[in-house]
């Protein structure tokens, strides 16, 4: 017999222990995606301040982080973090670098979709007296959020994807399960093809649901 035959039985034995990581990922996915969706919306907010005090170091923070790598602030908050006190499970530590690092791309999304209100309705809100919490709240955000429903759910399965990376600071999602399958049987192609087979169902699961959601929510009301 070959050993190096591929073996499919090999994968579907490796699939409970994929399904194990799956829930690690998910968690870290769904997390990461609330962090992303409500810190990006906060950082498009404080990017439109009249306050350059604001505005300035909030661009500058968010340009940071779109321009250095995931891996590298994994590593940061992981490692570095603990030496200044802050200590905190890797499975929180990897989520929180997830929401943080979409963030910074769903603050985009998110002013893309405020500068596309027409300025009328701005103009409109002005006329009627609106308090600036109420044209947001009332006019802006409703027309805004729906225009951008599509982009903000590829960034949901982008962060799915984007889950294997916290296998370096110890979070044993699929590909890790699977590194940790191959270390014992000493075969690694049918783990890693068994996390890939799960990874390619959960990502157009993801998509079938992008779509519900878009048709759904991604029309703008007025």
């Amino acid at each position: 017999m070959n050993n190096d035959a591929f073996e499919w039985s090999q994968v579907w034995d490796a699939m409970p222990t994929m399904l194990d990581g799956l829930v690690i990922a998910l968690q870290a996915t769904v997390i990461g995606y609330v962090i992303a969706l409500v810190l990006g919306l906060v950082f498009a907010l404080l990017r439109r301040s009249d306050s350059r005090w604001v505005s300035m170091p909030v661009g500058f923070f968010v340009e940071f982080i779109r321009s250095t790598p995931l891996l590298v602030q994994l590593f940061f908050f992981f490692y570095v973090l603990p030496l200044i006190g802050i200590s905190v499970s890797p499975l929180a530590t990897g989520a929180f670098a997830l929401g943080l690092h979409y963030a910074t791309y769903t603050s985009e999304v998110y002013r893309s979709g405020i500068d596309g209100v027409p300025q009328g309705q701005w103009e409109a809100a002005r006329a009627l007296n609106l308090s600036r919490r109420r044209t947001w709240s009332a006019v802006i955000l409703p027309q805004a959020v729906p225009r951008v429903v599509p982009a903000l759910g590829n960034y949901v399965i982008a962060m799915f994807k984007d889950t294997p990376q916290l296998l370096a600071i110890t979070v044993v999602e699929m590909l890790g399960a699977a590194v940790a399958i191959g270390s014992e049987t000493f075969r690694y192609s049918e783990p890693v093809a068994a996390a890939g087979l799960v990874y390619l169902v959960v990502a157009l699961v993801m998509a079938w649901l992008a779509r519900i959601v878009e048709r759904r929510f991604g029309q703008v009301r007025v």
